[in-house]
């Protein structure tokens, strides 16, 4: 039995976050994080510090961390300059590029088209493999869309077939807006698992609370073993239509994936983790008049 990758992802949780989060406090996080048990971090951004002010202070939060190097700490990038960035930390293991099936969402969220993406995804794979670290590509809105952009199972298999072409062997499909059903998962994995059988295929997906467990065990079902997840269930995508929608709680991810029998790395229990993350945020998140 494969083991499942859990993948933990702070930066996705703390992105968004209005008020500055020092260096200091993200990187005591990630300590116990670690502390905990957990090996591969999404834990920082090299991306422009106006479009996610929160991360603009990744290198000296690394540099505060200084993490082992049994720690797979994943950084996400846009172009060149950001993978330059992370590579010149030493802290960085994986380059993350976000890119999409939605031509909508790409321009939106990184001002790029799909083909301005796939240029910048290979600069990014070149300048990583060079330095000797991994590549991971996230493919945002790999579920539907809300902009009305064309979607089916063929267009992200497609976008799998070209992310596989660029020499990227692991992808992760993300239910960016969490449209995505059971079966919907089970659907899309189960065609993308058919034709890439090589690459190591992920899941990040968004969920209310109470669908959460059935898309976990959907994805498990057909044969996922990577699953991102946020302690609490903290941070999510700001276009959800539904405020309940936000990343699955690792805690819920890790309690039903032990139901289904899945071989998993072990780690402590959560309940301080859970704690220290509704702290950060009640203490950075919006202020309530």
């Amino acid at each position: 039995m494969s083991i499942v990758k859990i993948v933990e992802c702070p930066r996705d949780a703390w992105q968004g976050l209005p008020q500055r989060m020092p260096a200091e406090v993200k990187a005591d996080y990630l300590r116990v994080l670690i502390a905990a048990g957990f090996r591969h971090i999404d834990a920082v951004s090299f991306v422009s510090p106006e479009a996610f002010p929160q991360m603009a202070d990744s290198e000296l939060v690394l540099d505060y961390l200084d993490p082992s190097d049994d720690v797979e700490i994943i950084g996400i990038v846009l172009n060149a300059q950001g993978a330059e960035r992370a590579i010149k930390t030493s802290a960085v293991q994986t380059l993350a590029f976000p890119y999409s099936i939605s031509p909508t969402y790409l321009k939106k969220s990184q001002h790029q088209t799909p083909e301005e993406a796939l240029d910048a995804l290979e600069a990014v794979g070149t300048a990583g493999y060079k330095a000797g670290l991994d590549v991971v590509a996230y493919i945002s809105m790999a579920f539907g869309n809300p902009y009305g952009d064309d979607w089916d199972i063929e267009e992200v298999v497609s976008a799998c077939d070209l992310l596989v072409d660029n020499g990227i062997t692991q992808i992760s499909l993300a239910d960016t807006v969490g449209l995505a059903t059971p079966k919907l998962i089970s659907d899309v994995l189960s065609d993308v698992f058919a034709v890439h059988d090589t690459a190591e295929i992920g899941v990040h997906l968004h969920a209310r609370p109470d669908t959460a467990t059935a898309k976990v065990r959907a994805a498990y079902g057909v044969g996922c073993r990577r699953f991102d997840g946020a302690i609490g269930g903290f941070g999510g995508c700001p276009l959800a239509q539904d405020t309940l929608v936000g990343n699955i709680a690792t805690g819920t991810l890790i309690a039903e994936l032990k139901r289904l029998g899945a071989k998993m790395s072990p780690v402590s229990p959560l309940e301080s983790l859970q704690a220290a993350s509704a702290e950060i945020a009640r203490k950075f998140g919006a202020k309530v008049q």
